[in-house]
């Protein structure tokens, strides 16, 4: 049993096991074992079913899911449970930090679910949290334990590098003005141009396009945000892309939320690819059709190894200012 095995232990909420599965491959350890049920009431139980004493504990979860609330408390539980059993130190490996998109008072009488959810984890017992593409990056500030900030652009641009797509009509596209800043970094990355939309809300989970900042007529669009809920933001951005003479359109995200009929919209989008992450699962009978999923496990494990050996992790945040 190596150094890594004794000291570093892996655990898996019932969110995301393959990702935590693909994790734990990639550092060469196995995924720790753990008990997590629910009584007949529907509150939850865990166990670790191992000594955690000493240890580094890295507890895998993504707080997303048709029981989004039941993933929030799981991760709270079992952050307690191991606090109560001596880890030497628990970190919250969350693959989608869920309620980030309450991160301000937008209107009167309106909660900052961002800010609850932060001092939730920190009450539990939360010494470290690592995360990846976060609806603001501000919500860092919300935590008083250090926060790894990762990204998925640098694995999202490789990507398409990869398609050998024609580089003089490449356009990376935000969606809002809101996701400019990371457009402009996956622009960067392809050395592509970049547009931005100006993006309005009608209603609640509704969107419109109200303005296009940039040319994208006979361009090669990649469409790029953070998140896919239902669909509407993008099916409005590409019908908007495609008015303008866009030639062929690309969709990619971190998290694939998938609400209601985002599944239906994604497969009737006039677009070559959705291309999201594994942040949160995608049922294997979804992704036969346009939607293509990528692996972040190899970027969480890294940033897993270099936190456990004290190595930097500032590359993994953000390549232009890597130390």
């Amino acid at each position: 049993m190596t150094e890594m095995q004794k000291s570093l232990a892996l655990f898996s909420g019932t969110v995301s096991p393959e990702l935590a599965e693909k994790i734990a491959d990639t550092l060469g350890v196995n995924l720790g074992n753990i008990r997590l049920e629910k009584f007949a009431n529907g509150e939850i139980y865990a166990r670790y079913l191992e000594s955690v004493r000493g240890a580094d504990v890295f507890l895998v979860q993504s707080v997303a899911g048709d029981h989004i609330n039941d993933a929030l408390m799981e991760l709270l539980i079992m952050i307690d449970a191991a606090k109560r059993a001596s880890a030497r130190t628990i970190t919250a490996v969350i693959s989608h930090y869920g309620y980030a998109r309450q991160d301000r008072k937008a209107a009167a009488r309106e909660p900052i679910t961002a800010k609850l959810v932060a001092d939730l984890l920190q009450a539990a017992g939360v010494n470290r949290v690592m995360t990846i593409d976060l609806h603001q990056g501000q919500i860092q500030g919300f935590f008083n334990v250090p926060v790894d900030h990762l990204t998925a652009l640098p694995i999202l641009a490789d990507y398409f590098k990869n398609k050998n797509l024609d580089q003089d009509k490449l356009c990376v596209v935000s969606p809002d003005v809101g996701r400019a800043k990371a457009a402009k970094k996956l622009s960067d990355m392809l050395d592509a141009d970049l547009a931005i939309m100006h993006k309005g809300r009608p209603g609640h989970n509704k969107a419109e396009i109200t303005a296009l900042i940039g040319e994208v007529a006979g361009k090669t669009c990649i469409l790029n945000d953070d998140m896919i809920d239902t669909g509407g933001s993008i099916v409005a951005a590409v019908e908007t892309l495609k008015n303008k003479g866009a030639e062929k359109i690309y969709v990619c995200c971190t998290h694939p939320v998938f609400s209601g009929p985002a599944y239906e919209r994604m497969n009737n989008l006039d677009v070559e690819e959705v291309v999201v992450c594994d942040t949160i699962p995608v049922p294997l009978d979804k992704q036969t059709g346009k939607i293509k999923v990528i692996s972040v496990a190899p970027l969480f494990a890294r940033a897993i190894a270099n936190v456990y050996s004290n190595g930097s992790v500032s590359d993994l945040f953000d390549p232009d200012f890597a130390l």
